[in-house]
């Protein structure tokens, strides 16, 4: 129920912004008239009366690309060879005969 009701109040609060900020202009063209109620022995009756019409225009975005120049950076990385020291792991397998086998990064 509270993400629904988030998803309104957000919902609400974008359509603001777009009409404060002339992205959506809404007018009415045509206004509301209630409908005529009567009452009889035999029902309610109701005649006429019309929705109201609006007219929306909405502006439009525009995505691209272009170029431009852009001062950048050149870094050169030059390698060289180092000692360092890493992990030895030996496993010894069951069994008399066995070799042991060795993970080394040489």
């Amino acid at each position: 129920m509270r993400a629904i009701l988030l998803i309104v109040i957000l919902a609400v609060v974008v359509l603001i912004v777009a009409v404060a900020s002339g992205f959506i202009d809404i007018s009415q063209t045509r206004e509301a008239k209630t409908p005529q109620v009567s009452a009889t022995t035999n029902g309610i009756t109701a005649s006429g009366g019309q929705s109201p019409a609006f007219q929306v225009e909405t502006g439009s975005v525009q995505v691209g690309a272009g170029t431009t120049n852009v001062t950048t950076p050149r870094v050169k990385i030059e390698g060289k060879d180092t000692q360092v020291a890493v992990p030895k792991v030996t496993v010894n397998r069951p069994g008399a005969q066995a070799q042991p086998v060795t993970n080394s990064a040489q």
